[in-house]
């Protein structure tokens, strides 16, 4: 359900920016979405579909860029994909790992006319 909240927000965000470049229409906003934060892209179209209407996006196509997770070893710095938990390191087998990746969830870009 965070996804109506994040949608709107974005939403705000790319509509605030397109009236600062003066635009007519929306056509595309492109957002990058990590594996780990949790949002569900189907989800974010559908509230954007609904969202959008009444505005000058509501023709807009969502893009959206899935970044996966990747950790850092912090005994060995290895870096690597996880399959699934517990996620230790491949190379020295401890579990004490940072996230480098994975968490994102931004607006790349706005295209507009």
């Amino acid at each position: 359900m965070h996804e109506l909240a994040i949608t709107q927000s974005m939403l705000d965000l790319a509509l605030e920016q397109a009236r600062k470049a003066q635009a007519k229409q929306v056509t595309q906003i492109n957002l990058v979405i990590g594996e780990m934060s949790g949002v569900v892209c189907d989800s974010v179209e559908f509230y954007f579909n609904i969202l959008s209407q009444d505005t000058i996006a509501h023709r807009a196509s969502l893009s959206f860029q899935q970044i996966p997770i990747q950790l850092r070893c912090r005994r060995c710095g290895t870096v690597f994909s996880p399959s699934e938990p517990p996620w230790a390191c491949p190379s020295c087998r401890q579990w004490d790992a940072e996230v480098v990746t994975g968490r994102e969830l931004y607006i790349d870009s706005i295209e507009v006319e």
